[in-house]
């Protein structure tokens, strides 16, 4: 079974994706990991993108369904995959329609996480870590047991992200908005897309994916 998880940034979707990768014992692939395992390994396709990344280029389409097609070739994917947020663009979708075309695949679901803009600025904003462990907290949601003190290490040092700030997330999902609106469209013309309730507790989340899966 091979999966598309549609959604903005603090959807979920990565959280999800692990659920359903043990769930269906698929694979879960995100493009930024296959980037770096790449970059890290030395291939020749993993030097051209870290030139790119370095000198502060995209890296083009083709170069990302290149790595997609490589990775799917190995044994792991062999029930499935989960793409987690890519594509990103209608011509992203397209190339990546060609690419499983020829190895004599096909999508079988693409999975729309859909959330309030505001809520997702809040949830997005209150994120910090700790910052020896890097274990993960809310403000709101996810507070440490004792304040200011790291569950997982003891640690009292605790940092953010710089771009979780309320100015960049709102951008960031106007960003979204404007880019995966056509993608949505482009799926759900062909019937794959399902939409869940992503303002759901997670555990109701997971629930609807795999109803809607299933």
């Amino acid at each position: 079974m091979n999966l598309i998880l549609l959604g903005p940034p603090g959807a979920g979707k990565g959280t999800q994706a692990t659920r359903l990768e043990h769930a269906y014992e698929i694979a879960q692939l995100s493009t930024g990991e296959m980037l770096r395992a790449e970059v890290s390994a030395g291939s020749e396709i993993g030097k051209k993108a870290d030139g790119l990344m370095k000198a502060g280029q995209l890296v083009p389409d083709e170069m990302i369904i290149g790595i997609i097609g490589g990775r799917l070739d190995r044994d792991d994917c062999r029930n499935g995959f989960i793409l987690d947020g890519f594509p990103r663009t209608v011509p992203q979708a397209a190339a990546l329609d060609v690419m499983l075309d020829e190895k004599h695949l096909r999508m079988d679901h693409v999975m729309s996480i859909e959330v309030d803009d505001e809520a997702m600025v809040k949830r997005i904003t209150g994120r910090f870590s700790c910052a020896k462990c890097g274990a993960g907290y809310h403000e709101e949601f996810q507070k440490p047991k004792v304040d200011g003190v790291c569950d997982a290490c003891g640690s009292t040092e605790f940092s953010r992200r710089a771009d979780d700030n309320a100015e960049t997330v709102r951008e960031r999902l106007k960003a979204y908005h404007a880019q995966t609106a056509p993608i949505i469209d482009y799926y759900d013309s062909r019937g794959l897309l399902r939409r869940v309730d992503g303002m759901e507790p997670i555990d109701n989340v997971t629930s609807q994916l795999k109803a809607a899966i299933d």
